[in-house]
């Protein structure tokens, strides 16, 4: 009996941080979402609430890690639980740098607004990569909610078409700054935010690898996405 009462609150408090990851993935993904509105017309209200759930996604990381390192030293869990917690102090790391692109593009938008920089030409590309990058961090929680390591070759996928398009802007943003020099402060921003954007799928895809990893015990970072698909289907 007592066995199966210890076991019962390990397995609770296991569940208590997956809910809370969950919760700490929800808020990130507002975050970005905010962020990339924050482009259209520099709404300061946006932009104050994107730091204010940068907050939030900060605390929620102390949290979750304090309640990582409290199980492990605590239950001292082997094979897949351990796996896992691993991986969740990983993957709030991960969650977190999107946060912190989200402030970046909420600040670079305060910024080029407050000094009439704000002509976005290329605004329809940077929608559709924060578009990507969003369903890829929706894709990538979904996989760490449900143990599924199938979400992981999607994300990678998805990942190739935002490295895609970032070469794209980066194609396009050079071929207007060298037509026009009178481009190149407003074209460096318009970079900077696909950078961001960039930066997030691969934190994005790295979620998604863990997955694999909690499940599969297989460390699929730097392969390519075939042989992430061989993994999983192992």
């Amino acid at each position: 009996m007592q066995h199966k009462h210890t076991s019962s609150q390990f397995d609770a408090q296991l569940e208590q941080v997956r809910t809370e990851v969950l919760r700490m993935g929800g808020a990130v993904e507002d975050q970005l979402g905010l962020a990339v509105r924050t482009l259209q017309d520099g709404d300061a209200l946006l932009i104050d609430r994107v730091l204010e759930v940068e907050h939030q996604v900060n605390a929620l990381e102390i949290e979750i890690d304090g309640l990582c390192t409290n199980i492990i030293a605590r239950r001292t869990p082997t094979a897949i639980d351990l796996r896992v917690l691993t991986m969740v102090v990983k993957t709030i790391t991960d969650l977190e740098r999107i946060g912190d692109e989200a402030k970046k593009i909420a600040l670079m938008a305060r910024e080029f607004f407050r000094t009439g920089r704000a002509h976005l030409s290329r605004y329809p590309d940077i929608q559709r990569m924060s578009s990507i990058v969003i369903d890829m961090l929706r894709v990538a929680l979904d996989g760490f909610a449900r143990l599924d390591a199938e979400a992981a070759p999607v994300v990678a996928r998805r990942d190739q078409e935002v490295d895609d398009a970032f070469r794209a802007v980066l194609r396009e943003s050079l071929t207007y700054m060298i037509e026009d020099p009178r481009t190149i402060s407003a074209t460096l921003d318009i970079l900077f935010i696909a950078k961001a954007l960039e930066r997030a799928g691969d934190h994005a895809k790295n979620i998604s690898e863990y997955v694999v990893y909690m499940i599969k015990g297989k460390d699929v970072r730097h392969l390519s996405t075939e042989e992430i698909e061989r993994v999983v289907r192992s």
